[in-house]
């Protein structure tokens, strides 16, 4: 029932409406605030629309038939030949994603959400120059909103190097139609071999090992091999939208060599075209789990199906633990969110765990031990519905434990959420949950 008092609460009708009966009355500022109030409204228009789907009741992430089944719904096939290396925190994927730039024979493509005037992010800037100056082709897509902080001194850098800087949808009063769909994804691509994706933005905040608040918790995977290209096709079609320019030529698509045993699924989510491919793979690995599924995500904030296919999993015997950020969070909307749904899943049996030394970012996925995903995808209707985002997928026992093992690690730094606690939250906490519901859809 709030979702739909919620839904009427954001009619663009019912404010234009307002606005017209109010300049009527001739209070012209009050009409003016509601016709603001409008379009923005129009703009970030509310979307709860959720991915229906069934599963056979023998259909399990360890068949054949699931594996197909993904590669089927979301238009991507298994891709054999890779090697995969999983980087905890900043002290270890930093390192690495900079040790690969400075081995760039002939490209490096980068889209990135965050880019800022950092410490690491002078550090990323010069590596990119240095390579630049030594004639590899550089080319950078940032996002206009995640990355607007980047400073004038980085934009420097990279501009005298000759690296080429591009802006994903720019904020214009003429385009502001397109304002909500952000690029989230974070893909390294070195000379169309290499590739590094994740939770991790470039900004000081992810240095570290995750020790205390200012070191946030995060992993990166490094890929090598023929699964590298479909990173490499998802930055060519938005640097296309936003340059024009179709890039070509072995520098950015060598051709594939076998070089590991792993197979992996790149899985670009996209609001173009309505390609919501994220929601469906997650929606895919939750309806086909018969043993575990463990989720590590920032920002939880399953929709009304997504609750009932966990419920659902919880019912078929499956344990279900979900590890979010705690106290420590960037977003207060998000976590409001979160923490008002935690309810009816702590009521179904799922176990909810919070992050406690420092704000938890990375996103993952696992179940049953066998099938994983890691990839910039938040659970929330933003990273689904509105965002431009990237999953990678594997059915690799070796690397699905190297995950759990993981998890389980950080559960240790966890708490876990008590339902008779959580019921006893004061009136104020729920007000200011209920007040954030209003734009549950934009988070």
């Amino acid at each position: 029932m709030w979702d739909s008092v919620r839904l009427l609460i954001r009619s663009a009708t019912l404010w234009l409406v307002l606005s017209a009966a109010l300049l009527y009355q001739r209070w012209y500022i009050t009409a003016a605030a509601a016709f603001v109030v409008s379009f923005t409204f129009v703009v970030f228009r509310p979307y709860i629309r959720e991915v229906r789907m069934r599963v056979d009741e023998g259909f399990g992430t360890d068949s054949a038939e699931f594996l197909s089944t993904v590669a089927g719904a979301t238009g991507v096939p298994m891709i054999g030949g890779n090697r995969l290396e999983i980087l905890n925190n900043g002290e270890e994927f930093y390192p690495a994603m900079l040790a690969a730039i400075s081995r760039a024979n002939y490209s490096i493509t980068m889209e990135q959400y965050i880019f800022s005037a950092s410490e690491i992010g002078r550090q990323f800037a010069e590596a990119f120059a240095a390579r630049a100056l030594d004639g590899v082709n550089v080319k950078l897509l940032l996002d206009a909103v995640g990355a607007a902080n980047i400073g004038s001194e980085i934009l420097r850098i990279l501009t005298a190097a000759g690296c080429e800087i591009r802006w994903y949808r720019p904020i214009r009063w003429y385009d502001l139609h397109r304002v909500n769909h952000r690029n989230h994804r974070k893909s390294l691509i070195i000379d169309g071999r290499i590739a590094f994706t994740g939770g991790a933005g470039i900004d000081d905040h992810w240095r570290g090992a995750a020790r205390n608040p200012s070191e946030w918790r995060d992993l990166q995977i490094r890929m090598e091999g023929p699964g590298v290209v479909p990173l490499q096709t998802g930055f060519a079609s938005n640097w296309l939208e936003a340059t024009g320019e179709v890039i070509t030529g072995p520098e950015y698509y060598p051709v594939p060599e076998p070089l590991g045993p792993v197979e992996l699924q790149t899985v670009l989510s996209s609001p173009k075209g309505d390609q919501y491919t994220a929601s469906i793979l997650y929606a895919l690995g939750i309806l086909s789990a018969r043993q575990c599924i463990y989720i590590a995500n920032p920002y939880f904030v399953p929709g009304p199906l997504a609750i009932e296919r966990i419920e659902e999993a919880v019912e078929r015997g499956v344990d279900v633990k979900v590890m979010v950020a705690g106290a420590h969070n960037d977003a207060w909307w998000a976590r409001q969110n979160s923490v008002r749904l935690y309810g009816r899943l702590l009521e179904a049996g799922v176990e909810i765990y919070e992050y406690l030394p420092t704000m938890l970012h990375q996103k993952m996925m696992l179940v049953d031990y066998i099938w994983a995903t890691v990839g910039t995808t938040n659970f929330d209707h933003r990273s689904f519905r509105f965002n431009e985002e990237t999953n990678v997928c594997f059915h690799d026992p070796e690397y699905v434990d190297q995950l759990r093992s993981i998890f389980y690690r950080d559960l240790e730094r966890c708490r876990r959420v008590d339902l008779a606690e959580w019921r006893r939250r004061g009136l104020h906490v729920r007000a200011g949950e209920i007040f954030a519901s209003l734009l549950q859809d934009q988070v």
